[in-house]
């Protein structure tokens, strides 16, 4: 049997294969967009995302402090996630993984496949794989409960911004964004003079307050004490 268009039925052309690859691609998105609101409104436990530098080594004080803050969490029944690579990243894991030996739960983290960066941290009890940077980023927003930024890079950079902005349009709330350190406090300030203080109105001053930037890991454990507190009481009232 031939169509109207002469072509064989059940044949298609280029052109109309892209379009139904694409409409395939688009309504599977729309799953995961569904399927990432399923997420309860009280989590089981409480989940704190570390993010910082791949490349910082394990004699530096950041290292050290980032171990101390990890550990200083997890001793308080916190579970610390990371991208379960080198540097500020295993050094959370080492302070989870040291503070609560008996819990692999305890030290998660969440990877990306990168040629150059092949194994995960001795540290990690549990282990989550992704191919792409976006799936990656959600997994984070999906597990967290707050996050804690270190040092870091580009790839810090990128993470920090995708919470303040999700953050920013409600997409997350009651969600601590607590930025540790002087590079932080730096890029706070060019961001309201830039976007604020400048009068183009690239940002809202009520932004400016979303990251929480602090000078100390112990004022980090302060602030993260505090909001697990209100967690456990919000549980309790659920429950």
């Amino acid at each position: 049997m031939i169509n109207p268009k002469n072509k064989p039925i059940g044949v298609v052309d280029d052109d109309e294969a892209l379009r139904i690859v694409s409409d395939a691609v688009l309504k599977l998105w729309d799953t995961v967009d569904d399927l990432s609101r399923l997420r309860p409104a009280h989590t089981e436990h409480y989940h704190v995302t570390i993010f910082g530098s791949a490349r910082i080594q394990d004699h530096t004080p950041a290292y050290q402090s980032v171990k101390y803050l990890a550990a200083e969490l997890a001793a308080m029944g916190c579970r610390i996630v990371t991208g379960g690579g080198p540097g500020l990243m295993q050094a959370a894991n080492e302070g989870a993984a040291q503070a609560a030996p008996d819990n692999p739960e305890a030290s998660v983290g969440i990877r990306i496949d990168l040629d150059f960066e092949q194994s995960v941290n001795d540290f990690v009890g549990r282990t989550y794989e992704h191919k792409t940077f976006f799936s990656r980023l959600h997994h984070f927003v999906q597990r967290s409960n707050a996050f804690i930024v270190t040092p870091g890079g580009i790839g810090t950079l990128l993470e920090l911004s995708l919470v303040w902005q999700l953050l920013q349009v409600r997409k997350l709330y009651d969600t601590p964004l607590i930025l540790v350190g002087d590079m932080w406090h730096e890029l706070l300030d060019w961001a309201k003079r830039t976007m604020v203080e400048s009068g183009a109105a690239l940002a809202s001053p009520i932004d400016m307050q979303i990251p929480i930037v602090v000078d100390t890991v112990e004022d980090a454990v302060h602030l993260i004490r505090e909001h697990h507190a209100r967690w456990i009481a919000d549980g309790k009232a659920l429950g």
